[in-house]
């Protein structure tokens, strides 16, 4: 994958990441930044299904520069929240996720999701074991674009994250490029996961080393 074209990458990416249930139901995507140039996903479509002639591209002011070869395609609705992190974080790489584990994530936590002491957490870029990580959390709107402002001021408010959840509705992710953007999508998904299943449990994510539960012979913390 290193030696592939951006086009390539995004129409492999979206194959891999609808396996991973990130972008069902024409929902979620990725684009790329480089080369003074982003490419993207149209709206609205499979993306398991794009091939390399479907992607728009784009200049780094939001100009569309090419479009796609089939007729009726508009360029991705989240191109806005796209451009919040190549603008102000100098992002390569955005994947943008409704994977079940982000969106009930958004129902456990409140103004921020927040871990400590799990392993994945050495996934994301300045981060380590014992530090607590922190994600904020915005409210859904009606149309995606909406969404602009509110994650703007969430990136600017929680300056070492390299996401933002939209409650209800999934998560966007973002790295220097395609490979980190990937590392941190794949570390944020499990952490997610992770701290939804341990509310489940009665763990609580966000304290350290809490007392192991032998659920199997009924114990009690």
């Amino acid at each position: 994958m290193t030696e592939a074209s951006p086009r390539g990458l995004i129409v492999e990416l979206c194959r891999q990441f609808y396996t991973q249930g990130w972008v069902s139901g024409t929902g979620g995507g990725v684009s790329i930044r480089t080369g003074g140039r982003v490419y993207m996903a149209p709206s609205g479509v499979q993306k398991e299904r794009i091939v390399e002639s479907d992607l728009y591209v784009l200049d780094e002011e939001g100009s569309v520069l090419e479009r796609p070869q089939a007729s009726g395609l508009n360029p991705s609705a989240c191109s806005p929240l796209f451009f919040n992190a190549f603008r102000m974080r100098d992002a390569g790489a955005v994947i943008h996720s409704h994977a079940m584990c982000a969106m009930l994530a958004t129902l456990v936590f409140r103004e921020a999701f927040e871990c400590t002491e799990l392993e994945m957490i050495k996934g994301i870029s300045g981060h380590g074991y014992f530090d607590r990580l922190r994600v904020p959390i915005i409210e859904n709107t009606a149309q995606e674009r909406d969404l602009a402002d509110s994650m703007a001021n969430a990136i600017q408010a929680y300056p070492r994250s390299y996401a933002v959840l939209v409650r209800r509705h999934g998560v966007y992710i973002w790295g220097k490029d395609w490979v980190e953007a990937k590392t941190h999508a794949e570390c944020y998904h499990y952490l997610f996961e992770a701290a939804v299943r341990m509310n489940g449990l009665g763990f609580d994510a966000r304290k350290a080393s809490e007392p192991t539960l032998d659920l199997l012979e009924g114990g009690k913390r």
